[in-house]
């Protein structure tokens, strides 16, 4: 497990693995792995952290003061008063001196308890915040070896799990004080108070070391079980159309009380530790009061020791029993939160992706021409893994041109546009914008010079306006155009609040067409040289998409465009063939015709193509008109 949290463009690729539900816990003490990660806390945030533990201190100091006023006052004014009587001004002084130790014990409480509050939020800032700067640079490969439920209990969960012992830690470190100033003090005031002490004090200490072992393994099945229903979850919201159209309500509640009912078990087992454990902690102090007072009574009746002495030792005992609990929930959390944050390590220690703002490492002088810019791949290679996709893809793109990427399913088009904006670097070959290989560029200049429109359209939960000016620096003027260039001005205008209403999580309340037209005004709002579309425009009715097409075209936007129609395919300039993830043949697309496999391809997307308009009219519901909505009974003047 790694001891330091790295930033984003720190992290090594292979520091830390990835944890499962089934790996073995670390071979290492698990208390020596909790001091490691204490220990690197607080080199994070040391200030408020020695502040707390300055409280607990006090704390502490103030505990065994309070017992030994106590044995003083009973042997100099409790037990005087019943045989030759105390002056008045012994018992003020005696009120005085317990008011001032007991006000320097709550402001001392008070100190613990607020700065250990400080280090522990400070703690879960840092923490969030290295999860989520990791979760913006990773590339996409760790996302998909990683599913979206466990990434969001990284970043809650298991930093609120990983951080749950520096609570009590300071109170924790005052207990130990409190223990060795309580074995001296009782050692010093009679060797059978010290004897009881000797045998108390070890024996907490290798019950709570025996916990902590047996309770770690389990702890880290807990937390594994804990993302693996946080998966489900995520996964059956996320599908909730796929669940409700095809009736899937109770296959999914099945799935999802299966994994809580793994969780209860592993948490119901570790809850069975801690019932044994507390009672016992809770035990020992009273069980030590017992021996003291058995003790002690016998010593008081042999004149070796005073009752103020019983008294103070009693006290003591009495003061330890609610902070060893505390203790005891340090020791609680301690397995937890090692294995929490081992799976947070693990997710910070995935590499970061070169082409992400603030990678810093792909960050050079290079610099794109003014004007329009083309696109050139040269022997172009990617593979998933042992799962080649692409092989030796080469082709030019021109400054202004329209170029369609024609090809069957699995033919690798999408994986082609993410190299292209560099969400994967490929394997081999080298891609070039504007004869200036994409790895050099600096990664705002790539953003800001091609944009990716993708066949999965995401709106967020807010306005129009919003999605479209996505708190980039954009004038009002600059959204209008963008809305008008996709032709989305026109159902927008006709919205309930315009641009300003809210379009709900995921665009759900706009039909799959408007969805794709706000996407597309998303991207040339922030005017890209270079406009790449993944099947961008498949929802769009063919009419709208041909003039959204042809006015690009005319403002000389070089576009690659993944063409699923027959009508896109001839709007293009030239067509690039992909077969099995390589160049086929490209050129004009009635040149490519006498190809027999372009042909029948081409010739499918024709059938699909006047299915959609003699069955449909249009393919989403919204043609010329925009008055409809994709959506059964809800008109674009309902939505949102």
């Amino acid at each position: 497990m790694t001891a330091t949290i790295h930033s984003a463009d720190e992290a090594p690729d292979d520091e830390v693995p990835h944890l499962h539900a089934d790996d073995p816990p670390a071979t290492s003490s698990v208390t020596r792995q909790g001091v490691r990660e204490i220990a690197r806390f607080v080199r994070m945030h040391p200030a408020p952290f020695v502040w707390s533990l300055v409280g607990g201190t006090v704390w502490s100091f103030m505990v065994v003061g309070a017992a030994f006023l106590l044995g003083v006052i009973t042997d100099r004014v409790i037990e005087p008063a019943f045989t030759t009587g105390v002056t008045a001004s012994a018992v003020v002084w005696s009120v005085v001196a317990l008011f001032l130790v007991g006000t320097v014990r709550g402001l001392s409480v008070v100190v613990r308890r607020w700065f250990g509050s400080v280090t522990e939020t400070r703690m879960q800032r840092s923490l969030r915040s290295a999860v989520v700067d990791r979760l913006l640079t990773m590339p996409m490969s760790s996302y998909r070896r990683r599913p979206t439920g466990e990434l969001l209990a990284n970043a809650d969960i298991d930093v609120t799990t990983a951080t749950q012992m520096l609570m009590p830690l300071p109170f924790s470190l005052g207990v130990i004080v409190l223990i060795v100033i309580s074995l001296v003090s009782l050692v010093v005031a009679d060797g059978v108070f010290g004897l009881v002490a000797m045998m108390l004090f070890p024996a907490m200490a290798i019950l709570s070391r025996r916990y902590t072992e047996r309770v770690h393994e389990p702890a880290a099945l807990v937390q594994a079980k804990l993302g693996n229903v946080s998966a489900i979850a995520h996964e059956s919201f996320d599908g909730a159309l796929v669940v409700k159209t095809l009736g899937l309500e109770q296959a999914e509640q099945t799935r999802f009380e299966s994994a809580a009912a793994d969780l209860r078990d592993e948490a119901m087992g570790v809850a069975r530790m801690t019932a044994s454990f507390q009672p016992v902690i809770d035990l020992l102090p009273s069980l030590g009061i017992v021996l003291l007072l058995l003790g002690g009574a016998w010593r008081i009746d042999t004149g070796d020791a005073t009752p103020g002495e019983l008294v103070s030792a009693v006290a003591l005992f009495g003061w330890l029993a609610f902070p060893m609990r505390i203790v005891g929930f340090l020791f609680e959390s301690i397995p937890r939160a090692v294995v929490s944050l081992r799976r947070v390590d693990a997710l910070l220690a995935e590499p970061a992706d070169d082409s992400a703002e603030g990678s810093g490492d792909a960050r050079t002088d290079a610099r794109l021409p003014d004007g329009p810019v083309g696109l050139r791949l040269d022997g172009v290679g990617f593979a998933y893994g042992d799962n080649p996709v692409l092989t030796s893809v080469s082709f030019d793109v021109d400054p202004g041109e329209v170029v369609a990427i024609v090809g069957s399913i699995g033919s690798g088009k999408t994986t082609l546009v993410h190299l292209l904006s560099r969400l994967d670097d490929p394997d081999s070959g080298v891609i070039e914008l504007g004869d200036v290989p994409i790895t050099e560029l600096d990664p705002d200049e790539l953003r800001a010079t091609l944009s990716l429109v993708g066949q999965e359209t995401y709106l967020f939960a807010d306005s129009v306006e919003s999605n479209v000016r996505l708190d980039r620096d954009i004038s009002d003027e600059a959204v209008v155009e963008a809305l008008d260039r996709a032709r989305a001005a026109r159902f927008v205008d006709r919205l309930p609040r315009g641009w300003h209403t809210v379009v709900g999580e995921r665009g759900v309340t706009l039909s799959g067409g408007q969805r794709q037209r706000v996407s597309l005004a998303r991207a040339l709002a922030g005017r890209p040289r270079v406009l790449v579309l993944d099947d961008a425009t498949s929802a769009v009715d063919p009419v709208v998409e041909a003039e959204i097409l042809q006015g690009l075209r005319r403002e000389g936007t070089t576009m690659l465009v993944v063409a699923h129609r027959l009508s896109t395919i001839e709007l293009a300039d030239r067509v690039v063939f992909l077969v099995d993830g390589s160049v086929r043949a490209q050129g004009a697309h009635n040149e490519l015709l006498a190809d027999p496999d372009y042909a029948a391809l081409v010739s499918a997307y024709e059938d699909d193509d006047d299915f959609d308009v003699d069955v449909d009219g249009d393919s989403d519901g919204d043609s010329d008109s925009d008055g409809e909505s994709g959506d059964p009974g809800r008109t674009t003047g309902e939505a949102g």
